[in-house]
């Protein structure tokens, strides 16, 4: 039994300056974690005991599932990670460290690499194949921006798994008992969470699914389908491509003087004073802007990149980066410029672009730029455009590339009914690596005919510390924390109201009785507090049930709160015990 006067805690009334998101506040208000530096946090002795509960049910899981867990270090060396290239693809997110001999190590932001070289040295036929391996292990990754708490910080608690199989087809079979044993999971830790399509990103491979728990204050911003069961990270997200058009109407196309028309909404309303088209206005989605971006890659090389988008329309940051990772691409800045002289800033047109071009540029658009549709862009002059611009008549494009925003009400790729856009924190991810990282490091085995074939792998990561704060993020009021019971610290905070000494007595002997029947209590046997602040606290920490020994103890009964409900009611004390105990047993 928990003691709140010995416990190690001390609850705060006022936020962090620090905090942003509701978890951050109050798990630091309730005396569950404490920062020691940006991204780094201490578990206090609740908050410790949350996190070895959701540690408990990930465990169990994936062992019911037949996963084998071990345990890699925290500190690697650069050896396996050259093998990658990631030593050098992971640039400044990796901690790097030398030891007194001078040789490179690194703290693990991720162990795939460990991973299959433990395998490697272990297996060597088909015979031993599939297996799952996972570990639950602290990672680090040097955030630039370090926020919300224990949602993303520098160091974090994961369970990655990895299977191995001889080919495809057992691949698919050892990812869908990962995912099943993922949905298994976030049940039990009381988190609502949506499945989404998503991309693999720097770790690569085919089939990629994230697990997000839904929550205005998510770093992920995903769509989903009314109508259908399509649910997707932005960044996998499929535009639904419009039809060719027929232009044999349009006009030729010709260049215009367009005075004062540094923005796309001032570009529309010149246009539609003094250029104006024979069947509707012109709208900012007929405008079709030119973004061009330095991509630097893992090598150190560069390369520009031009971006044709319909001008209603901004490059999504996210979306872009995922689809060039490792590499990194920024906005050009006027020294870049000076390298390209015959682009002009803010009226670049694809006369100028694209690999044929004089400037060598690759051009790539959007996918709504479809052969037919009618542009007004940029004519590579101060304060000129061109009109009636139809693509594929009047220029080409090196290809597509799908980088826009995502809009709500933008048509699902399967039904076509417009999609909502939601907000997740992301607590799982499981994809298809294929065979990238089993023939960089030469992971092969003999199949049943004697030839040596690569093996394929799958990869399968469960935030666990990331979790604490997704379930606080879903399960809280104005008041303060309301933990899921398979979770919770306790399952019962036990609450002497009152400065009568039989008070304390009473809670005494049935904190005892409740232990002794399997229920956890959090007993608040604390003299010299309030009832005001005991109840206040009890709030705050967010224990599922609340059971208040007080004025009713003279006549026989306790009254019991559901944090939840907020629902109270009395139990005559003999029967406390017993209902708390089938209450947990639930």
């Amino acid at each position: 039994m928990l003691r709140m006067s010995t416990l190690f805690l001390r609850t705060l009334r006022e936020d962090p300056s620090d905090a942003e998101v509701p978890s951050h506040k109050l798990l630091v208000r309730a005396g569950y974690i404490r920062r020691v530096a940006p991204g780094v946090f201490t578990w206090l002795p609740l908050g410790y005991a949350v996190y070895r509960n959701v540690e408990h049910i990930v465990r169990s899981e994936m062992n019911a599932a037949g996963f084998q867990e071990v345990h890699f270090p925290a500190l690697l060396p650069r050896e396996p990670y050259e093998l990658t290239n990631r030593w050098t693809e992971y640039g400044d997110t990796l901690f790097r460290l030398q030891d007194r001999k001078g040789a490179d190590y690194l703290l693990g932001p991720t162990h795939e690499e460990m991973f299959t070289l433990l395998v490697k040295g272990e297996y060597s036929s088909y015979k031993d194949l599939p297996i799952s391996l996972y570990q639950i292990q602290s990672k680090f990754r040097d955030e630039a921006r370090p926020r919300a708490g224990i949602l993303r910080g520098r160091e974090f608690v994961m369970k990655d798994s990895y299977s191995f199989d001889i080919d495809d087809a057992g691949l698919q079979i050892s990812y869908d008992k990962h995912r099943q044993a993922y949905i298994a999971t976030f049940a039990r830790l009381g988190l609502e969470f949506v499945i989404v399509s998503a991309m693999s990103g720097a770790m690569g491979g085919s089939a990629s699914e994230e697990f997000l728990a839904p929550t205005p204050v998510g770093e992920d911003t995903f769509v989903r389908c009314p109508s259908c069961a399509y649910a997707a990270n932005v960044e996998a997200v499929t535009t639904v491509a419009p039809l060719s058009i027929n232009a044999s109407g349009v006009p030729a196309t010709h260049k215009e003087r367009t005075p004062a028309s540094g923005t796309i909404e001032a570009l529309v309303s010149y246009s539609n004073r003094d250029f104006t088209r024979e069947d509707r206005p012109w709208s900012a989605a007929d405008t079709l802007k030119n973004v061009i971006f330095m991509v630097d890659g893992p090598d150190g090389s560069q390369s520009a990149l031009a971006i044709g988008v319909p001008g209603d329309r901004e490059i999504d940051m996210k979306r872009l980066e995922a689809l060039l990772q490792p590499s990194e691409a920024r906005p050009f800045e006027d020294a870049d410029f000076v390298k390209f002289p015959s682009l002009v800033k803010g009226y670049i047109g694809p006369n100028e672009l694209g690999a044929q071009s004089a400037s060598g540029i690759r051009y790539l658009v959007d996918p709504r730029v479809v052969d037919g549709s009618r542009w007004i862009t940029g004519a590579d002059e101060a304060a000129h455009h061109f009109y009636d611009f139809v693509a594929g008549r009047d220029f080409t494009a090196d290809g597509i590339i799908d980088v826009a925003e995502v809009r709500a009400g933008d048509a699902c790729p399967n039904c076509g009914a417009g999609f909502e856009i939601e907000r997740g924190i992301e607590i799982g991810h499981i994809f298809q690596l294929g065979r990238k990282y089993a023939e960089a490091v030469g992971l092969k085995v003999l199949d049943e005919h004697g030839e040596l074939i690569t093996v394929t792998m799958g990869s399968y990561g469960i935030g666990v510390s990331r979790a604490v704060a997704a379930i606080a993020e879903q399960s809280h009021d104005d008041k303060g924390l309301i933990w899921p019971r398979e979770v919770a610290p306790a399952d019962v905070h036990l609450i002497a109201a009152g400065k009568d000494e039989a008070l304390f007595m009473a809670a005494e002997r049935l904190g005892s009785e409740l232990e002794s029947v399997g229920v956890r209590v959090l007993y608040d046997d604390r003299t010299s507090v309030s009832p005001g602040v005991k109840f206040n606290d009890s709030e705050l920490i967010g224990i599922p049930t609340i059971v208040i020994v007080g004025k009713r103890l003279a006549d026989g009964f306790v009254e019991v709160k559901n944090r939840r409900t907020g629902e109270r009611r009395d139990i005559a004390l003999e029967d406390v015990v017993n209902e708390m105990r089938i209450l947990n047993e639930r």
